[in-house]
């Protein structure tokens, strides 16, 4: 089925808006929020997910592990961008892995652990590979808008979504380091957040209670994210593109979190480099992205200068990277 063709009904947009707002509320739950029955939520879920168009996956944010988070443009030779691109894609620290412009730019954001495999990356692998011409990293420092927040998946109503919504995250107070066992069931829900407490207790060699109890409190202290993996296409956003913004220090603050407030905006975030704005927008076409950016960004006269990238692939989103079927 093809994603960007898909016209999605009331209920698939409002199964989508529920998942988006707790990726693994129960169906139940949701058909409640509907009023429909709980068998027609679970179909609509198979339905989608196995055509390949959603899935819901379960994110580390490394930030509150102590992790670096870096934005890498990448320049590539024509013939290598693909492979190159796919070769990220793969890699188990990367996210919105995207070909950019021509074909001959990759854009992706990847998470570090430490400063040794942060250099073995960006001073060591990257480099070695002919093909790449030209490497940028900036790291990433705060972000104002988040995937997670987006509204492009909004359609339930202000009191149907509230039935939805989980506590909010409570940073956690001392670091909390990820074991074995954590590794087992995260890397299942990369691919699939919706995973049944068996699997994951399977994986973890530990009881179903446990790993509930686990999941929980990385899910409470904000280190596990559960987020809807669909393209913005499908939503009716098919013009997307990635913006490098150069803004006067002083404004910085100021600018990033008027563009959190942006509709089309599903990130933002502060960098370091001499583009120190970093934003993904999504809009319905060429034409309100033209008018996003001469209307909404051009009235922001702190930015100083920027590069607009529009996205001509996506090979991965959020969640571990799965190849495309043909």
């Amino acid at each position: 089925m093809d994603a960007v063709t898909l016209t999605l009904d009331a209920t698939d947009r409002g199964l989508v808006h529920a998942l988006h707002i707790d990726g693994r509320v129960p169906f139940r739950t949701v058909a409640d929020v509907l009023d429909v029955s709980e068998n027609t939520v679970a179909r609509r879920y198979r339905r989608l997910r196995s055509s390949g168009l959603l899935r819901v996956v379960g994110a580390v944010n490394g930030v509150r592990l102590g992790y670096s988070s870096w934005t890498l443009r990448l320049q590539c030779t024509p013939d290598a961008a693909g492979a190159i691109a796919t070769a990220l894609a793969a890699r188990p620290d990367t996210s919105f892995v995207h070909l950019l412009s021509g074909g001959t730019e990759i854009s992706c954001n990847v998470q570090t652990p430490t400063a040794a495999d942060r250099d073995a990356l960006l001073l060591d692998k990257l480099p070695r590979t002919s093909r790449i011409t030209a490497v940028s990293a900036h790291l990433l420092l705060r972000a104002t808008a988040l995937p997670t927040t987006w509204a492009g998946s909004a359609w339930l109503s202000e009191e149907q979504a509230g039935r939805l919504r989980t506590p909010p995250v409570s940073p956690a107070s001392e670091p909390v380091a990820l074991d074995k066992q954590d590794r087992a069931v995260l890397e299942i829900l990369a691919r699939d957040g919706r995973a049944g407490y068996t699997e994951l207790a399977t994986a973890a060699g530990s009881s179903e209670s446990t790993v509930k109890r686990r999941l929980d409190t990385l899910r409470r202290t904000g280190i596990l994210t559960y987020t809807v993996d669909i393209s913005p296409a499908v939503l009716g956003f098919p013009a997307e593109a990635r913006l490098w913004m150069s803004v006067q220090p002083s404004q910085l603050v100021d600018v990033a979190e008027a563009m959190a407030g942006h509709p089309e905006v599903s990130f933002a975030a502060m960098t370091t480099g001499p583009s120190n704005l970093v934003a993904a927008v999504n809009c319905r076409n060429a034409d309100d992205l033209c008018r996003y950016l001469t209307e909404r960004v051009a009235a922001l006269d702190a930015i100083r200068s920027i590069e607009t990238a529009p996205v001509i692939r996506t090979l991965k989103r959020a969640g571990a990277y799965i190849p495309a079927t043909r």
